[in-house]
C-alpha cells in the first residue's frame, strides 16, 4: 500500500513539474536540480542525475533570469514565447521522466511522452489563449504583472510538486477555479453591459 501510495504522489508529482515547465522551462529545472543536489527529497537517476552537476545549475540559473527578464518585455515577451514552444514541452517532458523515474517503474518513453504533451498544453494555453487575452484587454500593462504571477506559481508548483504532491494538485485546481470564476465574472458584465447598452440605444 505504502508502495502504491507513493508511486501515485510521484506520478502527480511529475505532473506538476511538466505543468510548471509550460509557465517557465527553466524553474522547475533548476529547483529540481537545487534540491537533489542539497536535499534527499529527491534523488536522480542516470542520465538525469546530470541535472545536479555545478555546471548545470549555473547554466539554468542564468537561462532562468534571461527568460524572467525577456518574458517582462513588451513585444519581446511574445517573441519568447514563440521561442519556448520548442523548449518548454521538452523541458517539461525530462522533468516527467526524471521524477517519475526517482520514483516508480513508468516506462521512460511514456513518461517522455506524458511531460511533453503537459507542458506543451500549458504553454500553448498561456501563449495562445491568457497572454493574447491580458494583452487586449490591458494594452499590454498587464503583461509583466501576469508574468511575474506565472514565475512564482512556476516555483511554488515546482517546490510543492517534489516535496508535497497533493498540496500542489489541490492549488492548481484552486487556481484553475479561481480563473475559471474570473472568466465567467467578466464575460457577465460583457453581457450586461452589452444588455445596458442595447436597451439605451432602443428607448
Amino acid at each position: 500500500m505504502g508502495g502504491t501510495l507513493t508511486g501515485i504522489l510521484g506520478v502527480l508529482g511529475a505532473f506538476g513539474l511538466s505543468a510548471s515547465a509550460g509557465l517557465n522551462a527553466y524553474i522547475p529545472l533548476l529547483v529540481v536540480s537545487l534540491l537533489a543536489k542539497f536535499t534527499n527529497t529527491i534523488t536522480l537517476a542516470a542520465p538525469y542525475n546530470a541535472l545536479e552537476s555545478w555546471w548545470t545549475i549555473g547554466v539554468l540559473a542564468v537561462l532562468s533570469i534571461v527568460e524572467i527578464v525577456a518574458d517582462k518585455i513588451p513585444a519581446v515577451d511574445h517573441v519568447n514565447d514563440v521561442v519556448q514552444s520548442f523548449i518548454r514541452p521538452t523541458a517539461g517532458a525530462i522533468l516527467f521522466a526524471a521524477s517519475a523515474n526517482a520514483i516508480t517503474d513508468i516506462s521512460p518513453v511514456l513518461s517522455l511522452i506524458c511531460g511533453l504533451l503537459v507542458a506543451g498544453s500549458v504553454h500553448a494555453t498561456k501563449s495562445l489563449v491568457v497572454r493574447p487575452t491580458v494583452t487586449v484587454a490591458t494594452a499590454g500593462v498587464g503583461d509583466p504583472v501576469v508574468s511575474t504571477a506565472e514565475d512564482i506559481f512556476a516555483v511554488i508548483v515546482s517546490v510543492l510538486s517534489v516535496l508535497l504532491p497533493i498540496v500542489m494538485i489541490i492549488l492548481v485546481f484552486l487556481v484553475i477555479w479561481l480563473i475559471a470564476w474570473g472568466i465567467r465574472r467578466r464575460n457577465k458584465k460583457k453581457e450586461a453591459l452589452a444588455l445596458k447598452e442595447t436597451y439605451e440605444q432602443r428607448y
